[in-house]
């Protein structure tokens, strides 16, 4: 077999094996190794920051956003840009180098620690990162064993995730030196042959566990900044003035368009996981926020050339453009695509959008594809407010069952069985969902319970943590020892690695048969699907019918 790469990281994952030639994502083999050898010099970085921790030196500020973001940058769909990868591979060797110098103990220090690009001129050090990224000690398939592989991918995997959350904090002022400590050290730990199996199982729930706190940092961040969300209806219609498309998840990024094209004539809709940010009380005060346009990242080439204004994109998910709309896409942090402008701007500091802004005035309004409401809004703060009335329709038996639909959309046509599920599941169940996943069912009449929606919204992938904080509610509130007696179903759709944290921290609060779908991560071994299996009760999904008879009864 022609292999030019190896990638497995996502759910559309070629053959759900990994993809060899091209990624399914769009990206080049010469993209995946770099992305792969940014991860390798980041384990190096982090085993010397690992250390100087050790000896009672402090870490930067900055430079653990700096690690932060170098994961971020390698989520899936989030940069597409060689060139971003070469320079932040040079920055962080260039960091290690400097704390090298400050480093005591320097014996022991593994092969990534202690690589270092010899060249200075830019022609010279290229030449010697696309001879490293090809060396067969850099990428997935470096580690022979194939648990040991799997172990460190799934890690590798939360660590990506837990990142996105970390980044999201970081931008508005928020830091725990715990979480990047921990993350640091992980990261420094899967360079350790070692750690045997049951260490890395270990290693896995304990990253679970930082995953909930990276959530609940996030969750004081946004809240803390924009207020706790309220229920509230999007129009999903269009305006008449010309707009600006915002996708992503960064909150800061859209705050500050906001302030920015206030008064400008210029609306501002938001795209696939930005729809949340109707909810916050400070953010939906924009009277020029006027609605969401579309559906999940995945419908982006038709969406993007009908919606006729600039594109922001804030995150990941970015779907490679098509040349009609190309010149109209921006991106801004860790998100890139070669050839689209890029607006400069670090973690927390002042972007200026005038650019984007300008680019807007000259185009034509939106092209109306859709009309009508959807209604989120109901993160955790929001369900405990109608924590009485939920528990009175449980106990009336008006609310049977609560079935967890999180995750992530995406472009697979057996995704479909996420709206026939929820069409199918019984009128006195109520769907949990956060994510794009929702797109699947959110615009569907399903109606209501006593006046509770029978599909609560509480957010982004990244406000999972409201799931997981309403589930634990209940559990105080009906009196329970154990979180898996609530009449509570776990029906999640992944894609990339937010997910991943996700079911990572779900597993630590002793969540048990979760159905994963529509297929199992490819970059777990079967051994360590067994342990998941055997251990937490984690399963695939099957036909509509028989899951309704497993999760629902």
């Amino acid at each position: 077999m022609d292999q030019k790469m190896f990638c497995f990281q996502c759910q559309e994952t070629a053959g759900c094996t990994g993809c060899t030639k091209v990624g399914v994502c769009g990206k080049s083999p010469e993209l995946a190794k770099m992305q792969d050898l940014l991860i390798y010099v980041t384990k190096g970085l982090s085993e010397v920051t690992t250390r100087l921790r050790s000896e009672g030196k402090t870490i930067s500020k900055e430079l653990n956003h700096f690690i932060t973001l170098n994961l971020f940058t390698t989520i899936t769909n989030a940069n597409f840009d060689d060139e971003v990868f070469y320079n932040r591979v040079k920055e962080t060797l260039v960091y290690k180098n400097e704390l090298m110098a400050e480093l005591n103990n320097k014996e022991n220090l593994s092969a990534a620690a202690l690589w270092d690009a010899s060249s200075t001129d830019d022609t010279s050090f290229k030449n010697d990162v696309d001879k490293k990224a090809d060396a067969s000690d850099v990428g997935v398939l470096a580690t022979a064993n194939e648990d040991i592989r799997s172990l460190r991918e799934l890690i590798t995997y939360g660590l990506k995730g837990l990142s996105a959350y970390s980044k999201h904090a970081n931008a508005l002022g928020y830091d725990n030196e715990e979480i990047d400590a921990f993350l640091q050290a992980t990261l420094a730990k899967l360079l350790d042959d070692s750690l045997s199996v049951d260490d890395l199982v270990a290693l896995t729930l304990e990253t679970g566990k930082v995953g909930v706190d990276g959530m609940a940092l996030l969750d004081k961040a946004n809240t803390s900044t924009y207020g706790n969300p309220e229920i509230t209806k999007v129009n999903i219609g269009v305006g008449k003035n010309p707009g600006i498309l915002v996708s992503g998840h960064d909150l800061s990024d859209i705050e500050q368009l906001l302030k920015q094209t206030e008064g400008t004539g210029v609306d501002v809709y938001t795209h696939s996981e930005m729809l949340p940010a109707h909810y916050y009380p400070e953010l939906k005060k924009y009277k020029h926020l006027v609605g969401n346009y579309g559906n999940a990242w995945w419908k982006q080439k038709e969406e993007f050339e009908s919606f006729n204004g600039p594109i922001l994109m804030t995150t990941n998910c970015i779907v490679p453009p098509k040349d009609s709309y190309k010149d109209r896409v921006y991106t801004t942090g860790a998100a890139g695509f070669a050839g689209c402008k890029h607006i400069e701007g670090e973690a927390g500091t002042q972007k200026d959008f005038s650019a984007i802004i300008e680019h807007a005035k000259k185009c034509a309004a939106p092209t109306e594809i859709e009309t009508g409401e959807i209604v989120g809004g109901f993160a955790h703060e929001q369900v405990f407010a109608l924590a009485d009335k939920v528990v009175e329709a449980v106990k009336s038996g008006a609310i049977k069952k609560f079935v967890v639909m999180a995750g992530c959309d995406g472009r697979a046509k057996s995704r479909n069985y996420y709206t026939d599920f929820a069409k199918a599941l019984p009128k006195d169940t109520v769907i949990l969902t956060a994510g794009c996943a929702k797109y699947k069912y959110n615009k569907l009449d399903l109606g209501d319970i006593g006046g509770i929606p029978r599909v609560l919204d509480a957010g982004q992938c990244n406000d999972s943590y409201s799931l997981a904080l309403i589930a634990l509610k209940l559990k105080e509130v009906f009196g329970l020892e154990d979180i898996n007696e609530l009449p509570i179903a776990y029906n999640i759709a992944w894609y990339e690695q937010k997910a991943v944290i996700v079911l990572l921290s779900l597993l630590y609060l002793g969540v048990k048969n979760i159905h994963l779908g529509p297929t199992l991560p490819a970059f777990l071994s079967p051994n360590v699907a067994n342990v998941l299996v055997n251990n937490f009760g984690i399963a695939g999904i099957g036909t509509v019918e028989d899951d309704l008879k497993i999760l629902v009864g």
